[in-house]
């Protein structure tokens, strides 16, 4: 534990006069305290001192994040650490680690996950601590379509049993006296004017069904959150149905693409019995989505008696050495294109929340976005319970400091709300000011964490833990 009056010297000590003078021109003399983190009490779980860099945001990294990604946080603002080294961390970047709390200290304002699927973040508890989470969906959205391509080709003609029967001629010495003979067990059938449903049109969704169309394939798709967005990528001849059920009645081959949601009303299963039991003789099941979709029992049965295919690159302990499967390695997102363009996503998403308080691609807060600040003004965000009154209790604070709102957003998403505020700096030449109002609503009631954004990075954060004031 480091007590308050330590950390206050230590930090305005190390504080140096570059860092100072990328404070604005017209709030640097007004708001230069505030790069000093200011406390009650006894500091609980600051971090470590030593790794502490004024002027800088530390980004905590876990797995191996694409350079490309990194060199998205200039120098300048951002100190890049790997897992237990970055104490003092003020946003998370990972890829596949599962995230625990233990692992998230109390100077974290965000955390971002290069990739769509955010199941190895504690999601829920993040938002109970005011924690927005970032995906970056679309960044693989290519890769994975390609690899759906690429199943419907492997679910069309038995290429893997031909490849390793090849293999085993050859260690027979058989290869070239047999390969004419055999190549009739391997027979198939071309995709060109099948139809393909694709279930789920979101990025990678839409995706396949443009490039399944131009392959000569009759398209039909199910989605009931159709975004206006996806649906201007889809491509004209499609068919949209109404059901998953009436999507896959005559397909030839089934995409999923929708995420995993846990619980009732969730996705677990959603290919079941019932939906299976529709599927015409010899259809193609493409999982590049998620294995717990799927119902191996279910699917099981199509498989041996109507000489269906299943193509995914999930596990599964029923399906994977079924002579019907092809189970691959969970190869979706793995190329180095997706890689590069996830970890640059997740890079620009965390530097727009942490300069500027805007929120994008968040899986837990609302997207949330203001204009520039204002001349003459800072800027306030506020996290908090999604309960009534709030707002009205925040300005009553800045009233009673006599501090003007310029402008403000206030958004909502769940058990959260959002806020944004430009306040006018103009005729307050105290930092007590504003060291004040933010501590008062830090600790209304309802209020999670707050942050001043003002041009120093690192700087500004506050907290509400229970009662006690962490800044």
């Amino acid at each position: 534990m480091i007590p308050a009056t330590f950390r206050h010297r230590a930090l305005t000590a190390a504080l140096s006069s570059e860092t100072r003078r990328q404070i604005s021109a017209t709030s640097s003399v007004l708001l230069a305290d505030v790069s000093v983190e200011h406390g009650r009490g006894t500091w609980k779980t600051y971090g470590d001192i030593s790794t502490y860099r004024p002027g800088k945001f530390q980004i905590k990294t876990f797995n191996k994040i694409s350079p490309l990604g990194l060199k998205k946080f200039p120098d300048a603002k951002y100190e890049i650490r790997e897992g237990d080294t970055a104490a003092n961390a003020h946003a998370i970047l990972l890829r596949s680690h599962k995230l625990s709390e233990e692992e998230v200290p109390h100077t974290v304002r965000a955390i971002a996950r290069c990739g769509a699927g955010t199941n190895n973040v504690p999601v829920s508890r993040m938002t109970e601590l005011g924690i927005p989470v970032f995906n970056t969906p679309g960044a693989n959205a290519n890769a994975v379509k390609e690899l759906v391509i690429a199943g419907m080709l492997l679910g069309s003609r038995r290429i893997v049993d031909g490849i390793n029967h090849m293999k085993s001629l050859g260690e027979q010495g058989l290869a070239k006296e047999r390969v004419e003979k055999d190549k009739a067990m391997f027979g198939g059938r071309e995709i060109k004017g099948k139809t393909l449903a694709v279930i789920g049109l979101g990025h990678i969704g839409a995706a396949t069904a443009r490039d399944a169309d131009q392959l000569g394939m009759t398209v039909v798709g199910y989605d009931p959150s159709l975004s206006i967005e996806n649906a201007l990528k889809l491509p004209r001849g499609i068919n949209l149905s109404d059901s998953i059920a009436s999507a896959i009645r005559n397909a030839d081959y089934i995409s999923i693409n929708i995420p995993y949601i846990k619980g009732e009303g969730g996705t677990h299963g959603i290919i079941g019995k019932e939906v299976v039991s529709n599927f015409k003789p010899g259809a193609v099941l493409l999982n590049f989505a998620r294995g717990e979709l799927v119902d191996s029992e279910a699917l099981k049965e199509h498989l041996d008696s109507n000489d269906g295919r299943y193509v995914s690159d999930f596990p599964d302990d029923l399906l994977w050495s079924h002579p019907n499967s092809v189970i691959l390695p969970h190869l979706g997102a793995s190329t180095e294109e997706a890689e590069d363009a996830a970890a640059a996503m997740a890079a620009d998403t965390i530097r727009d929340y942490l300069e500027t308080g805007r929120v994008r691609n968040s899986v837990n807060f609302p997207s949330t976005s203001l204009p520039d600040a204002p001349e003459h003004s800072i800027r306030f965000t506020v996290v908090t319970k999604n309960v009534p009154g709030m707002l009205a209790h925040m300005a009553e604070q800045f009233a009673a400091s006599n501090l003007n709102i310029l402008q403000q957003i206030n958004q909502s998403r769940g058990n959260v709300a959002y806020n944004v505020l430009d306040v006018d700096i103009s005729g307050h030449d105290s930092i007590v000011d504003f060291k004040e109002v933010q501590e008062k609503i830090t600790m209304l009631d309802g209020v999670l964490s707050s942050r001043v954004i003002y041009g120093v990075p690192g700087t500004g954060y506050a907290k509400n833990l229970g009662g006690d004031y962490f800044v």
